[in-house]
């Protein structure tokens, strides 16, 4: 309270209320496309540029590369906000791939790299990432160390991989929780050549990963839900889900989701790259690194205040506050945050440090379910009244 002298009504201010929680964007695909006659004002290259309607883009995306038939798998399943960066085709496929993997020229950054300035440029974030037909090994390796700086998730292509055993090969190169890896492609029909083509089944992942956060929510894997405008697969995989001595579960046990036709074509598989068991469900990874930026920009407003017991109480109250909406809303089984007195002490308190922790419980997908099937004769003990109520 304040010692000057006063005469009069004076109104001051106390902000202890509940803040609103901040909204985590998490269907926004970014990708690295090649076009060579692409609309060089709305697509300059190695420039991230915001798409919020990737339909009416396709049609200014040129005939050639990968950028159209991107985006148009992308919006056969919605129509999600889209970070697109176009870089050149080289004279060889190595010279793409290096224009892919990217650089800095002149202080601006090129290639994946340049996605990484997409928040600063458009204010929003990418956080599904991939670069369809275009993934080579040391492609996927960089998008996956820009997914991990931007708290995203990739999905990737065994790019070049002709066979399962191959496939599984080129899956041990990668240990990252922000990547899934995918084999073979799928088909769609093609109005210019009349035809069925490959389609890259990243660019129809992109799509469906945001269909499926902007419908039931990032808790929920990519797994065994319907894909719109596919027509087929590009290699044969054999499925049957009562059966584990198939080609789709030989690359799933072995962290590769594949492609099925079942009731329509789907993604089967739930694993990443990760090398820690912790993560390997892609909903763990996805569940963690919203949580963590909900959780940051949520206590945004706490920094630089005064440390004093009743600021940390507000913040581990608004922490819990969000953990329980999100157990209600079903995207948590569990959620607690709470001050250690061990990890505060008194030298790290008046250094301007505080430490909170909280813990969660994701929800898991249901991968493998075990019916017990019985024979008995048990009904047939009482058989004349069974045909009595007949």
């Amino acid at each position: 309270m304040t010692t000057e002298f006063r005469h009069g009504v004076f109104v001051s201010e106390v902000n202890d209320g509940a803040r609103p929680t901040p909204s985590v964007s998490t269907a926004v695909v970014g990708g690295v496309f090649t076009s060579s006659d692409a609309d060089a004002t709305l697509f300059p290259l190695n420039t991230p540029v915001l798409v919020t309607d990737v339909i009416s883009a396709a049609g200014k995306a040129g005939d050639q590369g990968t950028l159209a038939r991107s985006l148009e798998a992308i919006g056969a399943q919605t129509k999600p906000y889209t970070v697109v960066v176009r870089v050149a085709e080289g004279v060889s496929a190595a010279e793409t791939t290096s224009n892919i993997v990217g650089g800095t020229v002149n202080g601006k950054y090129t290639g994946l790299k340049a996605l990484l300035t997409a928040e600063a440029r458009l204010g929003i974030r990418p956080r599904i990432l991939g670069v369809p037909g275009l993934d080579t090994q040391a492609v996927t390796t960089e998008l996956a160390g820009i997914a991990q700086q931007l708290g995203a998730f990739a999905y990737a292509n065994a790019n070049g991989c002709a066979t399962k055993e191959e496939v599984t090969a080129y899956r041990a190169g990668f240990s990252q929780r922000e990547l899934m890896l995918m084999w073979p492609d799928f088909l769609a029909w093609d109005t210019t050549a009349n035809a069925d083509q490959v389609i890259p089944a990243v660019a129809c992942a992109l799509g469906l990963r945001a269909k499926i956060d902007q419908e039931v929510g990032w808790h929920k894997t990519l797994s065994n839900v319907a894909l719109n405008g596919v027509t087929g697969i590009s290699k044969d995989v054999y499925f049957d889900m009562q059966n584990a001595a198939t080609d789709a579960n030989y690359l799933n046990e072995l962290d590769v989701t594949t492609l099925v036709r079942r009731d329509g074509f789907r993604f089967w598989g739930n694993r990443t790259c990760s090398d820690d068991p912790l993560f390997q469900f892609e909903s763990t990874v996805r569940t963690a690194q919203v949580l963590k930026t909900l959780m940051a920009d949520g206590v945004a407003w706490a920094v630089d205040k005064g440390i004093h017991p009743s600021l940390a109480k507000d913040i581990v109250e608004y922490i819990n506050g969000q953990g329980r909406q999100l157990v209600r809303d079903g995207y948590l089984i569990g959620f607690n945050c709470w001050v250690d007195p061990a990890a505060n002490s008194a030298s790290q308190l008046s250094a301007g440090k505080l430490v909170l922790d909280y813990d969660f419980t994701d929800v898991p997908p249901l991968e493998n379910l075990n019916l017990r099937q019985r024979k008995t004769d048990r009904y047939l003990a009482d058989f004349a009244a069974l045909l009595a109520a007949a």
